[in-house]
């Protein structure tokens, strides 16, 4: 019988999954044409602070955030990696035993790319758990793909677009502050597999 998240596509929690992350972000062309510049001057601009990034992954926000926050993910070899490229990162379990958890502890929450890996119930409590270590008027901001990026991941359960991103917020109590299409237009979402939403929101 095959274990969760040993060749399995739709699983996000083993070690098959991160050595698909790693597999995606050291494509050859990817490295040559540093394809994170323009994903690191869109996160750098929203000037988030200290920031909590929740579905951390390999730790490429934390990498484009100059390592000004601390990273949460439920796969333990991706936090592995994480640690060993130089950046703090913890499972959930470490996460909650650790000093940042803590009221007000950091400025900003990032949720990139996770609530679409969610039901909606779900994804909500999951940002909700953490909410509570983001100091009061600090910045949430929701990234998820667009069409094609959706399809690109077996993993993927539910489509997230401008609608779904802000009915999280709103049951989240969040003001929604800005939502955009990055980096190109909305039309190129289902062309272009790395097109994003993007939602920034504020808490009370």
């Amino acid at each position: 019988m095959r274990r969760a998240g040993q060749d399995d596509p739709t699983q996000t929690e083993g070690e098959d999954y991160t050595r698909r992350l790693q597999r995606l972000g050291g494509a050859r062309w990817k490295q040559l044409l540093d394809v994170q510049t323009p994903y690191r001057w869109n996160l750098r601009r929203l000037h988030l602070g200290r920031t909590l990034d929740v579905g951390s992954g390999l730790g490429r926000n934390l990498a484009n955030l100059d390592g000004n926050g601390v990273g949460v993910d439920h796969n333990p070899t991706s936090v592995e990696h994480t640690r060993a490229a130089g950046f703090e990162a913890y499972t959930i379990e470490e996460f909650f035993r650790s000093e940042h958890a803590r009221p007000d502890a950091f400025d900003s929450l990032l949720a990139a790319h996770l609530l679409e890996h969610l039901p909606a119930d779900e994804a909500v409590k999951v940002v909700e758990s953490y909410l509570p270590f983001v100091k009061s008027g600090g910045t949430v901001v929701l990234i998820t793909p667009q069409e094609r990026g959706y399809r690109s991941d077996a993993s993927h359960v539910r489509f997230v677009g401008f609608a779904e991103a802000a009915e999280a917020c709103h049951e989240l109590g969040l003001r929604v502050a800005r939502q955009y299409s990055f980096p190109f237009p909305r039309a190129f979402g289902k062309l272009f597999t790395y097109n994003e939403f993007v939602t920034v929101a504020r808490l009370p």
